[in-house]
């Protein structure tokens, strides 16, 4: 049986700035998949992008550093702010996904 500490959790991250029209969907993707993350980046209608992602918590955390990083190489577009919450996984995803 995992304990807490591995057991997956999922991160659901609202970023806002200039992230729309700019490849961040793509390159936010692609980072979930290098940590071996599962989930989805989406836009949403009010300019900001939602990212769920579930894994390990280590890994989740490592996204989130990358999605607030005032200085992250290659990331597309403007971060202003990220809104955060964690809880259980839902097991909803088999990949990360751009939609």
């Amino acid at each position: 049986m995992k304990s807490s500490d591995e057991a997956p959790v999922r991160l659901n991250a609202w970023v806002a700035g200039h992230v729309q029209g700019v490849g961040f969907r793509w390159w936010t993707r692609s980072r979930a998949r290098e940590l071996g993350l599962v989930g989805e980046a989406r836009n949403l209608s009010d300019g900001r992008v939602a990212v769920a992602a579930e894994g390990p918590r280590e890994a989740c955390a490592s996204l989130l550093a990358l999605l607030r990083g005032r200085e992250t190489p290659g990331r597309p577009g403007r971060v202003d702010s990220v809104a955060e919450q964690w809880s259980s996984a839902t097991g909803l995803w088999t990949e990360f996904a751009e939609r």
